[in-house]
C-alpha cells in the first residue's frame, strides 16, 4: 500500500456514492472493479486508479486548498440505521456513512423509517436549524395497513394529541388506496406513527422525501450527496458562516 493509497470502501464513500458499509456489500457482490479488474474487500486505490461500480466510473472529489471546509450532506437513510452519534449503538448513522470528517445528524428519523436526513460537521448550524425546526417543512410518503379515508386525512390535518400536546395543523393528501402524503412543520418523536395510531392505523412504511427546499430526489438508500449553496441558504438564510 503506497503512501497515497486508501482502502477501496473509503474511496467509494468519499465520492458520495454510498457509505463504507454499502461499499463493502458492493465489493462482495463483485459489482466493483479497479483498473478493469474485479476488486476485493482489501483492495486499495491509489491516485490515477479507475474505480467503476456496475461499469460506471466513480470520480474522487478534488481537495479544496487551504482551510478544511465544513461538510453538509443529504443522506437517504435506510431502515435499520439509528440516528445517533453514540458509537456503542450498532448501526449508528455516523459509522454507517463513514465520512472522513466527524459529522452529526440534524434532527432525527426513527430506526424503522427511511429517507432524507441532513448531516454536517458544523455543530453551530445543527443548533440553529433545530431551534428553527418548527419553521421547516418536512414531507413524508406513508403506507398504512388500512384504506386511507377522507375522514382520516382531515383528522390528521387538524391535529392529534401526541406526547401530551396537540400537533400543529398540517397538509395531507391521498396518494394510493393504502398511502398518503403528509407535510409537517414540527418533529415530535415518532409523530406520524402516533398520529396514525390515534385513528386506528398502523404505519407499514414511512419515507421522508423533502426538508424545505432539499429533496431526496434520485438518491438510493445508503447514498448521500453534498448540499448545494442554494439549498443551504434556503434552509437557514441568516447563517453565513458556511
Amino acid at each position: 500500500m503506497t503512501e497515497d493509497a486508501v482502502r477501496l470502501n473509503k474511496y467509494i464513500a468519499a465520492t458520495g456514492f454510498c457509505s463504507r458499509r454499502e461499499a463493502d456489500r458492493l465489493v462482495a457482490a463483485r459489482r466493483v472493479t479497479v483498473n478493469g479488474g474485479p476488486a476485493g474487500i482489501g483492495t486499495t486505490v491509489a491516485p490515477g486508479d479507475e474505480v467503476r461500480v456496475d461499469g460506471q466510473p466513480l470520480k474522487a472529489r478534488a481537495a479544496r486548498p487551504g482551510k478544511r471546509r465544513h461538510v453538509y450532506i443529504a443522506l437517504n437513510k435506510p431502515v435499520g440505521i439509528t440516528c445517533t452519534t453514540e458509537s456503542s449503538v450498532k448501526g449508528n448513522i455516523v459509522d454507517f456513512v463513514g465520512h472522513e470528517q466527524r459529522i452529526f445528524p440534524i434532527g432525527r428519523l426513527d430506526k424503522d423509517s427511511e429517507g432524507l436526513i441532513l448531516m454536517t460537521s458544523n455543530g453551530d448550524i445543527v443548533n440553529e436549524i433545530l431551534r428553527a425546526e418548527n419553521g421547516h417543512e418536512k414531507e413524508y410518503l406513508v403506507a398504512v395497513n388500512k384504506p386511507v379515508t377522507d375522514e382520516f386525512l382531515r383528522g390528521m390535518a387538524r391535529g392529534v394529541p401526541v406526547h401530551g400536546q396537540m400537533t400543529l395543523p398540517c397538509r395531507t393528501s391521498r396518494i394510493a388506496k393504502f398511502g398518503f402524503r403528509i407535510v409537517l412543520r414540527q418533529g415530535l418523536n415518532r409523530q406520524i406513527r402516533l398520529m396514525s395510531a390515534a385513528f386506528g392505523y398502523r404505519v407499514t412504511q414511512l419515507r421522508r422525501v423533502r426538508i424545505d427546499n432539499v429533496r431526496l430526489g434520485a438518491l438510493k438508500p445508503g447514498q448521500w450527496r453534498n448540499l448545494t449553496p442554494e439549498e443551504l441558504r434556503g434552509l437557514l438564510p441568516q447563517f453565513d458562516n458556511w
